[in-house]
């Protein structure tokens, strides 16, 4: 898919294009060094291996944005399984903007292209989860209409946890 708008190119990414692979890295590691990405660069051996990895997951999407030529904003997201709606749905892992591009409409280009796809899968819905201080992508987000997550408003708002896990 080749969505082309206002100048800005969105392309899925087959994870067989040398140049897309070069550009997935480079932005996904631009997003990592800043504060909100974690402020510390990609291990090498994340580096290396990445595009192979998410190649070998059927259900892994990427999408990324181009402005004259330049990758300037890139999605990760990931299929995934409503039980309750028995549905597919996407969940958005990362959203990615280059410095120097923000709040020029790329994010929402970005959100538009995945969400065709989740139309397309017959997904229910898109999630994805953000930090609690990223002001611009929470209002980006609730731009494009994400909402908080409940059931009930008296048992409260969904929470996004995590626990790593020690390999062997």
């Amino acid at each position: 898919m080749a969505v082309t708008k206002d100048d800005i190119v969105i392309k899925t990414m087959s994870y067989a294009n040398a140049q897309e692979n070069i550009d997935f890295i480079e932005l996904l590691d631009h997003y990592a060094k800043d504060i909100m990405g974690g402020g510390e660069p990609l291990a090498e051996n994340v580096k290396s291996g990445l595009i192979g990895s998410m190649k070998a997951r059927s259900h892994a999407i990427s999408l990324l944005a181009y402005k004259d030529g330049t990758a300037v904003g890139l999605l990760n997201a990931f299929e995934g399984f409503s039980t309750f709606a028995n549905k597919p749905l996407i969940n958005i892992h990362d959203i990615i903007v280059r410095e120097g591009y923000r709040a020029c409409g790329i994010g929402q280009y970005l959100l538009k292209a995945i969400e065709q796809i989740a139309v397309t899968r017959g997904c229910c819905k898109l999630t994805l989860e953000v930090l609690s201080g990223n002001e611009l992508a929470k209002n980006s987000y609730q731009k494009f209409g994400f909402t908080g997550y409940s059931l009930d408003e008296s048992i409260g708002h969904a929470l996004f946890w995590e626990k790593k896990v020690a390999l062997s």
